[in-house]
């Protein structure tokens, strides 16, 4: 009796058969939520910046030649190796407050930006998923008083009548304030959520209101949620910026806007020290740029038609 090879047996057998074992197609793997954000070009470039911002604060002691706060030197110098631009009129090293002020940014807009996005979602969710209800009804005319409201008038307000003065002030200010145009755009979006398959199993396995809320509808909405973090902090950073420029940011601590109201102050413009006016709004404006950037690949998250173009 003679054998026969599995292959022979498999071709005589059922050709078909050895023909899908033979060319099975390969599966696509798909891109992980940090490639599709890298392929876009603007994103490489926003992470490239926030990155270097973020060493700058993390690594400031190390890079800064001088204490920011220390008055002893020589006042007003120019741009020299011991003071890269030079000193101000109080005699402080201009470069090492821009260093060390880079922390001030980041930590506003880091907290500033996640405080505003955590009540957004919360009472953006919970109205979407209750619409027709009078949690709905209570939520939704909060947001649309608070979407009424002048922003800026009323940080302002709310920080001069202040009896404490510090950074986590204005970062609850800031957040208490710009939370409005993200809760009405995830409550919009909870609502072409809420009726899907997935979330009707959820209701018939009995599982509660929040569960479904924030367990099986928000997952689907993560590149919504990351987009207005990101927005939430850029306005949260320039918001800072702002409120130290019109003299109502902490005068204990060093951020880009007390540099521009302490030059304003001290006539920086009239003695020719360009640089104490000219850096500070500069590096503001590119660490605001760089987080728009990173916006553009967050993009892509959400919407795959654009990453052909990215």
């Amino acid at each position: 009796m003679t054998t026969t090879p599995a292959n022979d047996v498999m071709a005589q057998g059922d050709p078909t058969q050895a023909l899908s074992v033979e060319h099975v197609p390969d599966v696509e793997r798909p891109d992980r939520w940090w490639e599709v954000v890298w392929s876009s070009r603007k994103a490489r470039v926003g992470v490239v910046i926030v990155t270097l911002y973020v060493l700058v604060a993390v690594f400031a002691p190390l890079i800064a030649p001088h204490d920011p706060l220390e008055s002893s030197f020589e006042a007003p110098l120019g741009a020299s190796g011991d003071h890269w631009l030079g000193t101000t009129n109080d005699g402080r090293d201009i470069a090492s407050q821009l260093i060390y002020g880079t922390r001030i940014s980041l930590l506003v807009g880091l907290f500033g930006g996640l405080l505003a996005t955590i009540i957004s979602l919360v009472i953006g969710m919970i109205s979407g998923y209750a619409e027709g209800t009078i949690v709905d009804d209570i939520l939704s005319f909060v947001t649309n008083v608070a979407l009424v409201i002048p922003a800026l008038p009323l940080i302002i307000t709310l920080v001069a009548y202040s009896e404490v003065r510090g950074v986590w002030l204005i970062v609850f200010v800031i957040s208490i304030t710009s939370w409005a145009g993200g809760a009405r755009a995830k409550r919009a979006q909870i609502i072409t959520l809420r009726n899907r398959d997935f979330v009707t199993a959820a209701k018939f396995s009995g599982e509660g209101t929040m569960r479904i809320v924030f367990r099986e509808i928000m997952p689907n909405m993560s590149s919504l949620v990351a987009a207005a973090f990101v927005g939430a902090a850029t306005g949260a950073i320039g918001a800072e910026a702002g409120l130290a420029v019109l003299g109502l940011g902490d005068t204990q601590s060093v951020s880009w806007g007390t540099m521009l109201y302490q030059a304003n102050a001290q006539g920086a413009i009239t003695q020719g020290l360009w640089l104490w006016v000219f850096v500070p709004g500069l590096v503001l404006a590119i660490l605001i740029t760089g987080m728009s950037f990173i916006n553009f690949g967050v993009d892509l998250l959400s919407n795959p038609h654009l990453r052909e173009d990215a």
